[in-house]
C-alpha cells in the first residue's frame, strides 16, 4: 500500500479527540487471507459456539495462532502509525481477535477505559483495531466519547471491585460528544489507552470480526491484570530497559478472575503469607 504514518492532521486528530481512523490500510490480499485465518476450525474452536451467538468474544495471544497474526502485529503501515504516537521503541500489550456475534440485539459492550484494565506506569499505550468486516452502525460499531482521554482515570468499581465498565455515566451522557468509528473492511482505527468507548448490539444479523492490538511504549511498565503469551513482544525499536512513570494517583483493578493474584498475573509483588492475609482473610 503506498499509504505509511500518518499526516500531521491525523496525529493532532489523534491527541485532540482520543483517536483516529484510517481507512485501506490493509490489501485485499492481506485482508483475504486474514479473513480465511480467522476462520480457520483451529481458531474457532477457542470459542465455544454459545459465545460465538450471544457474546462478543475476545480470544488473547493471538499473535501465537497463526503467522499471519504476527505480520499483522508489525506490519509497516501499522508500525510507522503508532510510532508517530509512541515513539521509536514500542512492544505489544496484547492482541485478540474481537468477534461480534451475528444474533440480532447481542454482542453490547459497555463503556469503559482499556487503561484501566491494565494499569501501566504511564499512559503512552494505544490500541488499534483492524476490520475484517466493514465497521457500521448496523453491526455494532465502536463508539468513542471525543476528548475523554484529557478526564483522566475514571471509576470502573462496584463494591471495591473492578467490572469491565466505566461507572461515571455523565461521561457519555452527552450524544453530540459521542462518534460511531466506521472503518471499513481493510481499515484501521487507533485510540488511546484512556479513551472512553464502548459499542451498541449487532442488529446486522452478520458477524463482525475486528483484529486489535495494543501497543505500549517500551518504558510504560505493566502494574496489574494478566500477562499473556505476547506481552512484551518488541514490535520496534529496541528494549530501553528503562521504567517511566507519569505523576499520579490510581485505584488498581482488584478482581477474582485471577486466583490466588487479586490484582492479576502482572502484581506479583507480596510473598503468599502477606498475600493470604491482605486479600483473603
Amino acid at each position: 500500500m503506498e499509504q505509511r504514518g500518518l499526516t500531521a492532521t491525523q496525529i493532532d486528530q489523534y491527541w485532540e479527540n482520543g483517536y483516529v481512523v484510517l481507512d485501506d490500510v490493509l490489501s485485499a490480499a492481506e485482508l483475504e487471507l486474514l479473513r480465511t485465518v480467522s476462520e480457520d476450525p483451529q481458531i474457532t474452536s477457542a470459542r465455544s459456539h454459545d459465545d460465538y451467538t450471544k457474546n462478543t468474544v475476545h480470544m488473547l495471544g493471538l499473535t501465537g495462532m497463526h503467522p499471519a497474526f504476527m505480520d499483522l502485529a508489525c506490519h509497516p503501515v501499522i508500525v510507522s502509525c503508532i510510532q508517530a504516537l509512541l515513539g521509536p521503541d514500542i512492544q505489544l500489550q496484547h492482541s485478540k481477535l474481537a468477534t461480534k456475534p451475528p444474533t440480532r440485539g447481542a454482542g453490547v459492550f459497555p463503556w469503559h477505559q482499556d487503561y484501566m484494565f491494565y494499569p501501566h506506569t504511564n499512559t503512552d499505550l494505544l490500541s488499534v483495531m483492524v476490520m475484517l468486516d466493514d465497521a457500521t452502525v448496523e453491526n455494532g460499531c465502536m463508539q468513542m466519547v471525543k476528548k475523554s482521554h484529557k478526564a483522566g482515570f475514571l471509576d470502573h468499581t462496584k463494591d471495591g471491585l473492578f467490572i469491565n465498565a466505566c461507572t461515571e455515566r455523565s461521561y457519555w451522557q452527552d450524544k453530540s460528544t459521542i462518534e460511531n468509528i466506521t472503518p471499513r473492511a481493510g481499515g484501521i482505527s487507533i485510540h488511546h489507552c484512556l479513551t472512553l468507548h464502548g459499542s451498541g448490539p449487532n442488529l446486522s444479523g452478520k458477524q463482525r470480526r475486528g483484529i486489535v492490538f495494543s501497543y505500549r511504549a517500551d518504558d510504560a511498565y505493566q502494574l496489574a491484570d494478566g500477562v499473556w503469551d505476547d506481552t512484551g513482544l518488541l514490535i520496534c525499536g529496541k528494549r530501553s530497559e528503562r521504567v517511566r512513570c507519569d505523576a499520579g494517583t490510581m485505584r488498581m483493578p482488584k478482581t477474582h478472575r485471577y486466583p490466588g493474584f487479586p490484582f492479576g498475573h502482572a502484581w506479583n509483588q507480596d510473598g503468599e503469607l502477606a498475600k493470604k492475609r491482605n486479600y483473603y482473610e
